[in-house]
């Protein structure tokens, strides 16, 4: 499975809104799966968006062929969009499925890791940081996913937001020394996302 990543700077709201809901025409495309996206919660006027692909060919395929009229609708709405590719690795939790209807917040972490320290890190990820977040109140699912480069995503579904506060404040720092993140990561960017369901393809 290929998780595409958008992180986007909004200068219409309205019209950034209204082009969003044409990706309702994403539905029917081969290898689509799923795509969802809200407002960042720390950043204001930043978009987030979520696609989920079968396979790169896939989304080759749409790219080459659909993506173009779609965009067209979101035209001069944003500026500095950042787009990123990454191949799933594992779930986090277990049953990973690209849908958003249940939830109301998407936790990402984005991590540059040391040339050497990938596959620690990874079962880092499995070992440590897994069993904590799928035992968190109102943590539903989530994926590990991985781009060239060493770089990784951590995107992950909660009920509420309230729910995720809990779990960060009590064990983040206690699990970040249990997984020697520090000596693995080099570069980690967070964010957290409202999802607004009217995005939700």
């Amino acid at each position: 499975m290929l998780v595409k990543w958008i992180r986007c700077t909004v200068v219409d709201r309205r019209g950034f809104e209204q082009g969003q809901r044409k990706w309702a025409g994403l539905l029917g495309e081969p290898g689509f799966r799923g795509q969802g996206g809200g407002w960042s919660r720390g950043q204001d006027g930043v978009a987030h968006v979520f696609a989920f692909w079968e396979s790169r060919a896939f989304y080759d395929s749409f790219m080459a062929r659909s993506h173009d009229r779609l965009a067209a609708g979101q035209s001069g709405t944003y500026k500095d969009i950042q787009v990123k590719l990454f191949e799933y690795r594992f779930d986090v939790k277990t049953g990973f499925e690209p849908r958003f209807t249940d939830a109301d917040v998407v936790r990402i972490a984005h991590c540059k890791v040391h040339e050497g320290r990938v596959e620690h890190f990874a079962l880092m990820q499995q070992k440590v940081w897994n069993p904590a977040m799928a035992g968190s109140p109102g943590m539903l699912r989530g994926v590990f996913g991985e781009a060239p480069g060493n770089e990784f995503l951590v995107l992950s579904m909660w009920q509420s937001a309230a729910e995720r506060g809990k779990y960060r404040a009590e064990s983040a720092e206690r699990l970040s020394l249990r997984a020697d993140t520090e000596a693995d990561v080099a570069a980690l960017t967070g964010d957290v996302v409202d999802l607004d369901a009217h995005w939700t393809v």
